[in-house]
């Protein structure tokens, strides 16, 4: 099962769960799923874009909330195929705080006991699904990846808290691993990691941010 040789300790604010390494929330208090939607999703111009096979890699698996929500989309899309979904994740939550945290959204629910009853904590597969999650910090195993995503979701914990998942040396592999005029969405707008990504060769786009959050960030690798 997921996190059972390095579970995240988590606190549950509201329904939502918070991380007690990082003290930073999952996700938005206010509403998980449509912040993954107003982020990720449409900061990557998604649905617009699916295809079968499109690949989108994430830093941080998390509740799974993004891949629920992406894997919902491309479903609704009526796009053919298969989606692919990497996520890098240095410490899972256990099965049963997934479980919890997916409890939080109904729209999900048959989504998320198709995950759940095929998660093994390292991935899964399903008619429409590929997923792999790969254990570790990421600044060490992005850069053994032999992959390249469609689509970035950049959805650590907050800079200030993680620094170590938005620094120029991992946003560099990001760009490494992107395909050519692949995108990228992060709900933060800070400024040093606007510029990584700029340095790493993406064209960087401020946008408007989902509830409190005045501005995230967007962009295209040039």
């Amino acid at each position: 099962m997921p996190g059972d040789d390095q579970s995240h300790d988590i606190d549950w604010r509201h329904g939502a769960p918070v991380s007690r390494l990082y003290d930073d929330p999952f996700h938005s208090l206010q509403d998980g799923l449509a912040e993954t939607r107003h982020t990720f999703l449409s900061g990557n111009d998604l649905p617009g874009r699916f295809r079968d096979g499109f690949h989108i890699a994430e830093t941080g698996f998390g509740t799974g909330l993004n891949l629920l929500a992406a894997w919902h989309a491309f479903r609704a899309s009526g796009t053919s195929g298969r989606l692919r979904f990497t996520s890098f994740e240095a410490h899972p939550l256990s099965f049963a705080d997934l479980r919890r945290a997916q409890r939080q959204f109904p729209e999900l629910a048959t989504l998320s006991a198709d995950f759940l009853a095929a998660f093994d904590g390292h991935g899964a597969e399903l008619a429409d699904l590929t997923l792999t999650v790969i254990p570790g910090d990421a600044g060490r195993t992005l850069p053994d990846w032999t992959e390249r995503a469609d689509a970035w979701y950049l959805d650590g914990f907050a800079p200030a808290r993680n620094p170590a998942l938005w620094s120029p040396a991992l946003m560099e592999e990001v760009a490494r691993h992107t395909r050519p005029r692949g995108s990228f969405a992060t709900y933060t707008a800070a400024g040093h990691v606007r510029r990584a990504l700029q340095a790493a060769g993406f064209d960087v786009t401020r946008a408007p941010g989902y509830g409190r959050k005045r501005h995230m960030s967007r962009g295209r690798l040039r």
